[in-house]
C-alpha cells in the first residue's frame, strides 16, 4: 500500500503527458492463446462460414476488447460427432490437437488456455460410439484428457465449459431425445466435481467455466438455433450465427473472469 501511495504522489508532480506514459507502462496487457476442444457446436456446424462465425471467433473478439488483454490467437479443435472418448489421449485426434497447440503456442510468455466443451454426443442414446456415456465414465474420460494436457503443456490453464441445451425431439439419425437431454445434465455435477478436485491437486490450473448458456439457450432457442429436420420433425441442436456469437460470449466471459483476471 505504501509503494502505491508513493507512486501516486510522484505522478502528481509529473507533466500530464508523462503521467499518461507511465500509467500505460504500468498496465501490462496479456497476450493469450486459446485452444477450443469440442464437437460440432464448437466447430460451427450450421453457420454459413465456420471460420468466421463459429463460437471461438466471437469469443476471441470479445476478449480482445477487455481491459488488460492484448493479442488473442486461437485454434478451433471442434470436430463433429466427437465425444470425450474420441478425444482420449491414446487416440490420433488428441495427438493432432497437441500438434495444433504447439504450432499456435510458440511464445511461452503468452497465456495458454484450453476451453473444453464436450458432452452433447456423449449423452446420445445411440451416439457415435454406439452407446450413451455413463456420468462416471464421462468424468473418467474428461479427467484423462485434462491430465494429459497438463503433462503436455506445463504452462496451460484449462476451463470446463458446460454443454448447452438441445430439444427433446432431437434425432438426426443419432438419437438424443428426452433421455439424452436428461443424461446430459447428469454430466454437469461431474464437471464441477472435476474442477473442485483440481483445486486441491493442481491449484490455479483447472476451473469450472460457463454454466449459464444451457438455460439461456433453452429459453431463447427459437431465434438462436438453426432449424434442423430429423426423424421427429424440426429440432434444435446447433446454434445459428446469432446463437454462435452468444455462445462465444458466454465462453469468453468465463475465460476472462476465471483465468485472466483471477
Amino acid at each position: 500500500m505504501k509503494i502505491v501511495t508513493c507512486i501516486l504522489s510522484l505522478l502528481l508532480f509529473l507533466p500530464v503527458n508523462q503521467n499518461v506514459t507511465i500509467a500505460q507502462t504500468m498496465v501490462k496487457k496479456q497476450n493469450v492463446d486459446i485452444v477450443f476442444i469440442g464437437n460440432s457446436i464448437t466447430y460451427g456446424a450450421n453457420v454459413d462460414n465456420p471460420k468466421e462465425e463459429a463460437p471461438p471467433v466471437p469469443a476471441c473478439a470479445y476478449l480482445r476488447h477487455k481491459p488488460g488483454i492484448g493479442e488473442v490467437a486461437f485454434s478451433n479443435q471442434g470436430i463433429s460427432g466427437y465425444t470425450t472418448l474420441d478425444f482420449s489421449p491414446a487416440g490420433t485426434p488428441f495427438a493432432r490437437m497437441v500438434v495444433a497447440t504447439r504450432l499456435l503456442h510458440t511464445d511461452k510468455t503468452r497465456i495458454l488456455i484450453f476451453s473444453i466443451s464436450l458432452g452433447t454426443n456423449d449423452s446420445a442414446e445411440n451416439g457415435t460410439n454406439g452407446h450413451a456415456m455413463d456420468p462416471k465414465d464421462y468424468y473418467k474420460n474428461m479427467k484423462a484428457i485434462i491430465d494429459q494436457l497438463m503433462i503436455e503443456f506445463s504452462d496451460c490453464k484449462i476451463i470446463l465449459q458446460q454443454p448447452i441445451w438441445y430439444s427433446e425431439n432431437t434425432n438426426n439419425g443419432v438419437k438424443y431425445e428426452a433421455e439424452g437431454l436428461a443424461r446430459l445434465q447428469t454430466y454437469f455435477p461431474e464437471l464441477k466435481a472435476l474442477a473442485r478436485e483440481y483445486t486441491k491437486t493442481w491449484p490455479g490450473r483447472v476451473y469450472m467455466g460457463d454454466t449459464q448458456a444451457f438455460g439461456w439457450f433453452k429459453k431463447h432457442h427459437v431465434k438462436n438455433y438453426a432449424y434442423e429436420t430429423g426423424i421427429n420433425g424440426t429440432f434444435y441442436l446447433h446454434p445459428n450465427k446469432d446463437g454462435s456469437r452468444k455462445l462465444g460470449e458466454f465462453w469468453a466471459r468465463a475465460i476472462y473472469d476465471k483465468l485472466i483476471t483471477s
